[in-house]
């Protein structure tokens, strides 16, 4: 079967929307059941989390054209999300879950509307995509649903410190920018697919924008705890 090209808002795009939107139901309503469903759910998720780099690595490969090396190394933040969410899910380290939270919720949901990928399905680097960016956002959401995670008190504290270690990772991922050349977390160019990115304003005061739009989401997403919010940790 022939691989054809990937088109954003094309019936392929929805089709594998809807597909990993059920799947992600239904680990979510395990979620919400507790007992084994609960912990089966939450192994399948750190797994696929857990192996999302190497097996988009060993899909690209499949394609037999030589990558850049954007497509090899793990330093896209949707990579680091990955590892973050793997290990909150196998450990639910307080910090872990927060940044899986707020990343996952914010960042990643924004690749699955917009994704940056070439080629269309069946090649297996599509599959692999759309399995790690939702492997994440389903962790994102997992995580509170399950009871595992609620954010810091006060509200508004463990937004701030994902967001902090967000800023953190562009700073490293314009570094490695600078050296080999790459676009980790898009900080040097804005991707070839139509993104949010695109009406954020030109390099490279579209970061600016980053920074202002990480903050106001982060902020958003805990403002359901707002409410039961005080002021002890």
């Amino acid at each position: 079967m022939p691989i054809e090209p990937f088109h954003p808002f094309g019936m392929q795009h929805f089709i594998t929307l809807g597909v990993g939107g059920t799947v992600a139901g239904g680990l979510l309503m395990a979620a919400r059941k507790g007992g084994r469903p609960r912990q089966l759910a939450a192994a399948l998720l750190a797994l696929a989390n857990l192996t999302a780099w190497p097996a988009n690595y060993l899909a690209w490969t499949s394609l037999g054209t030589p990558l850049a090396l954007d497509n090899v190394l793990p330093f896209h933040l949707c990579d680091v999300a990955a590892f973050v969410a793997g290990f909150a899910l196998l450990t639910r380290n307080r910090q872990l879950c927060g940044m899986t939270y707020f990343w996952g919720l914010a960042a990643t949901m924004q690749a699955l509307v917009t994704p940056a990928i070439s080629v269309g399905f069946p090649a297996w680097a599509f599959v692999t995509f759309f399995v790690q960016h939702f492997a994440i956002v389903t962790a994102a959401l997992f995580l509170p649903l399950a009871g595992w995670w609620k954010p810091k008190r006060p509200w508004w504290r463990s937004p701030v410190e994902a967001y902090l270690w967000a800023a953190l990772y562009l700073f490293v991922a314009l570094g490695i920018n600078s050296v080999l050349g790459t676009n980790f977390a898009f900080a040097s160019r804005v991707p070839d697919n139509p993104s949010l990115i695109d009406h954020l304003g030109p390099w490279p005061w579209y970061l600016l924008s980053f920074h202002a739009l990480s903050v106001t989401l982060f902020l958003l997403l805990a403002l359901p705890w707002k409410k039961n919010s005080g002021t002890r940790s």
